[in-house]
């Protein structure tokens, strides 16, 4: 079996990825604005968003995303009445981090120092493994071409600060859509792309025409 690495990103028109859950998930660096996808979220991009959680069979999470999420779905409980919790609460739950974390929150592992190397070792574990939020960690896995899709949703609302998925100083590479886009009602559009490796570069000439 060899499974896929799947990013799912949440961003603004300006790129910002902070924060979209709700206003306390993360207010690092003084950010004011959590919350601003709910009220850009209808049936179109609940649905979509649904089906990714059941397919997935593992979380791969960056620290901070870790520590936001390891209180919070477990005191959703397991049951029927929260389908969400009751994926994130049952299938592992890989932790990229340098430091320490807790693990407390049961069915989680800490990858250990070759963090690239055990990534790609888990697609021959999992059929389905999906970063959500952890934009430092998707960054790095972006700038090594170790992801098979990146779901990026961008959203029609500009923020002007927070944390950004391409930040500066992101390594080049170059992407391909792997199928035509899907437009939400509210604005909302999700764009699915795979890695096709750096850029390639090329003069627009108007003498081509």
């Amino acid at each position: 079996m060899t499974g896929r690495i799947v990013i799912d990103v949440f961003s603004t028109l300006d790129g910002v990825g902070q924060g979209p859950g709700g206003p306390t998930e993360d207010t690092s660096g003084g950010f004011r604005h959590g919350g601003w996808q709910g009220p850009l979220t209808d049936d179109v991009v609940g649905r979509e968003i649904m089906a990714g959680i059941e397919a997935l069979d593992a979380l791969l999470l960056g620290r901070k995303t870790y520590d936001i999420w390891a209180p919070y779905w477990p005191s959703y409980g397991d049951g029927a009445a929260n389908p969400i919790a009751a994926k994130f609460n049952s299938v592992p739950k890989y932790v990229a981090s340098r430091g320490r974390p807790a693990l407390e929150w049961e069915g989680s592992e800490q990858l250990g120092p070759d963090t690239l190397a055990e990534v790609a070792a888990l697609k021959e574990r999992h059929r389905e493994i999906h970063v959500v939020g952890s934009l430092d960690f998707a960054r790095t896995l972006i700038d090594a071409q170790l992801f098979d899709v990146l779901n990026l949703w961008i959203f029609p609302v500009v923020l002007g600060e927070g944390k950004r998925l391409f930040a500066e100083g992101i390594a080049p590479g170059q992407l391909v859509l792997q199928e035509p886009p899907l437009a939400a009602g509210t604005g909302a559009v999700l764009l699915r792309y795979g890695p096709a490796g750096r850029p390639r570069m090329a003069d627009i000439d108007p003498r081509d025409d």
